[in-house]
């Protein structure tokens, strides 16, 4: 049986680990072909072979989507060897270790605003050109709860995570009658990924104090959220433009 998105070529930033890693692979589980971008060429490269083990197929493009040169040059290498770009996972992004809102530095602010904000917005600005001129297609960001509810101690994170949602929804209002969909998704911890790991060593007891609020009492494993981009980007989701999804076991409504 075809997967839902046979034939679909589609890039994936942030593709080398984490939610990246499990998007890539599951685009392709769905027949999609998968242009894996990360700024960490070891790791992206595994990630395509780890496509290509279970019969995918991959490329990677080593891409700093805080630099508009990187990002023009992903979407032309991704329709110069796939011939097209139909659907985009623009996942990457950089957290703020938790700290007082007085104490946060502006290289701590220009680092998460350049990869976590302006990254986005380079991502779907040349996605959405190439798109708009040939049929359409369909885009999902990553942003996260903290763009839903706000994140403590982490008054950056949150603010470029509220503003990757802005673009999301500015980006389907002007586009949607030239046929490309642009929504978001909102994850909560997911378990195992460096970003989550990396807030666990400096919050201890945050993990249990986490899960015990959420409803469905666990962290998310990185493909369950993979689940809703590779959905939201299917003909299965064709009317669902401009949401931001809370992909979170619940959290937000505690």
């Amino acid at each position: 049986m075809a997967g839902i998105l046979q034939g679909k070529v589609a890039i994936i930033t942030g593709a080398g680990m984490g939610l990246g890693q499990a998007s890539a692979l599951a685009f392709a589980r769905e027949g999609a072909k998968v242009v894996a971008a990360d700024i960490d060429s070891e790791n992206g490269q595994k990630t395509v072979d780890m496509v290509k083990k279970t019969g995918g197929e991959a490329i990677f493009v080593k891409t700093d989507v805080s630099k508009e040169k990187d990002v023009e040059a992903l979407v032309k290498k991704t329709v110069d060897t796939y011939g097209g770009l139909d659907c985009a996972h623009n996942n990457v992004g950089v957290e703020e270790l938790p700290e007082p809102f007085t104490e946060g530095t502006e290289e701590t602010f220009d680092r998460l605003v350049a990869i976590d904000l302006k990254g986005i917005w380079l991502c779907l600005k040349h996605e959405i050109r190439y798109m708009e001129k040939h049929g359409g297609g369909a885009i999902v960001n990553t942003s996260s709860i903290a763009g839903l509810i706000g994140a403590p101690l982490q008054g950056i994170y949150t603010a470029c995570k509220w503003g990757v949602n802005g673009l999301t929804l500015s980006a389907a209002g002007d586009y949607g009658k030239a046929g490309i969909r642009v929504n978001a998704v909102c994850p909560a911890g997911m378990a195992g990924t460096g970003f989550y790991n990396r807030m666990l060593a400096v919050q201890p007891g945050m993990a249990e104090a986490v899960k015990e609020m959420m409803p469905l009492g666990r962290d998310a494993q990185p493909a369950e959220v993979a689940e809703a981009a590779v959905w939201l980007c299917s003909e299965k989701a064709s009317y669902i433009t401009g949401i931001t999804m809370p992909v979170d076991g619940g959290f937000t409504i505690t």
